[in-house]
């Protein structure tokens, strides 16, 4: 997984604006491989539909992943008929692989895509990027399995995509409900910042850029759909299914190794109710209270059990310092990575060394509560011994919790991002502000609004961006404004794309 991506500060939501009429606000992708007969009628059934419907200015954009029929031919003769049609040609195929360079390409604000069969009914698309233009939601995405929904299809087909769902739910706890259905949109802002995360090209794209999305605590809606089932699909389900079940080990493997700055995408799009100081309210504090206790409860049973087995063969001083301080390791690794949400293995070191201070005032009470035992009575029973432990163990995590939450995994940079100026965050910088800022304040976009200003100047006036060339060709991609977020046209995918 891709771990050296910094995207920087990402902007507020915001409702955006209708613009200029030539400046395009939705982006429609339609990723096509040998599609020469369908495509024709789709791009004009869509064309027709969306100047009937949509309020705002869009464009439909033919992404062509080496077909070799006549398809980029009648890309190229639609592009030349209607001014909102452009066409695009990559020279590998993956339906990922021409997303990615198409979004990353785009200068529409609002990005979505769809398949070229129309198995989705267009009635869905605007309610599907509404959230998006009003600044609701990150991501959306149609819900074939959604209780409203009303889909055709046959038993093969729905048992195979209910259970891929079920396997993200249980492998990855995903809790969107359909990650294959090919009606999907996004903000330009996240793509840009999520897409150079994202490593596959083929059809397993859909599913990482989701999960990254929803693991990053981005918004993602749901729009049921109705949709019919394509007899004549060019989908290989079993090489498909392989390939994907590939990516779900990937992902689930970076996820559980905290290689993914995910962090940097969490919640950075404006005022989130749970960033906000509320007095008596601690931040998190009935998140990590559960997160604790389930933790807690498994590392005082694993602790009794070493205990129970090093009391066999040594004294009970010796026994209850072992099996605590082995528990006390793993507890502190548990609660690090659950109840806290540190990952990655910066400052393990020293959470461990912490936790190990916290470890030995738990000793003594646990010790303490021992040798008070064992000067009562000569023998104890073994349940006496537990009960009493157990007593000494409630005390110590009442303890080790205050302790972790204050001292060890306390946030010591929450409150300088609280508390920074969100000029550097929203927008350039304003005619009588600092000039220092982020590689990112430069690249704002003209639908990217500063949050605040000062009352005596006029908020900035959005710029309109270069005109969309709506031919552009192959031979025009060296002249793209690639970036991160653009995989160049250089890797192959075995599965047909369509």
């Amino acid at each position: 997984m891709r771990t050296d991506f910094s995207p920087g500060a990402l902007p507020t939501r915001e409702h955006l604006p209708a613009g200029d009429a030539g400046t395009p606000v939705l982006d429609v992708v339609i990723p096509v491989y040998n599609e020469e007969k369908d495509l024709r009628p789709c791009v004009v059934g869509l064309y027709e539909h969306l100047r009937r419907t949509f309020p705002y200015a869009f464009r439909i954009t033919i992404a062509d992943n080496a077909s070799t029929d006549s398809t980029p031919r009648v890309a190229a003769r639609l592009a030349a008929e209607i001014a909102e049609v452009g066409s695009f040609r990559l020279g590998q195929k993956g339906r990922g692989l021409a997303l990615r360079t198409v979004w990353s390409a785009s200068d529409a604000p609002i990005l979505a895509y769809m398949d070229v069969d129309l198995s989705t009914d267009l009635n869905a698309l605007l309610p599907l990027v509404a959230p998006l233009i009003s600044g609701h939601s990150d991501l959306a995405i149609g819900s074939r399995l959604a209780r409203t929904s009303r889909v055709v299809r046959g038993p093969k087909r729905e048992f195979i995509s209910r259970a891929y769902n079920l396997v993200l739910r249980g492998s990855l706890q995903a809790r969107f409900s359909d990650a294959q259905c090919g009606f999907k949109a996004i903000r330009r802002d996240v793509a840009q910042a999520l897409l150079p995360l994202v490593e596959d090209t083929g059809w397993f794209f859909d599913t990482e850029m989701l999960v990254l999305a929803e693991r990053a605590g981005l918004r993602i809606h749901e729009v049921p759909v109705d949709w019919v089932d394509d007899p004549d699909s060019t989908v290989h389900i079993v090489r498909t299914a392989t390939e994907d079940l590939k990516g779900v080990w990937r992902i689930g493997r970076a996820l559980a190794g905290g290689s993914l700055p995910l962090d940097r995408l969490a919640r950075p799009f404006g005022d989130d109710p749970r960033d906000r100081e509320i007095a008596d309210v601690p931040r998190g504090l009935a998140r990590q209270l559960v997160g604790f206790c389930a933790v807690g409860a498994l590392s005082t049973l694993f602790y009794l059990v070493l205990y129970s087995l090093s009391r066999q063969v040594s004294g009970s001083q010796t026994a209850n310092a072992l099996a605590l301080l082995v528990s006390a390791i793993a507890n502190t690794a548990a609660n690090r990575r659950l109840t806290f949400g540190v990952r990655g293995r910066g400052g393990a070191v020293r959470h461990q060394a912490q936790g190990l201070v916290v470890f030995a005032i738990g000793l003594c009470l646990t010790s303490g509560s021992l040798a008070a035992l064992n000067a009562a009575t000569d023998s104890p029973p073994h349940s006496t011994e537990l009960a009493v432990l157990i007593a000494a163990n409630l005390a110590a995590t009442m303890l080790r919790f205050l302790l972790f939450r204050a001292w060890v995994f306390v946030d010591r940079h929450g409150d300088s991002r609280r508390n920074a100026p969100p000029v550097a965050a929203h927008g350039p910088s304003s005619p009588g502000s600092s000039t220092t800022g982020t590689a990112h304040d430069e690249q704002q976009q003209p639908y990217e609004r500063h949050h605040r200003h000062r009352p005596d100047e006029q908020p900035p006036r959005p710029q309109p961006p270069a005109p969309y060339d709506t031919t552009r060709s192959r031979a025009d991609a060296d002249h793209l404004p690639w970036s991160d977020a653009t995989v160049p046209p250089q890797h192959t995918d075995p599965r047909n794309s369509r």
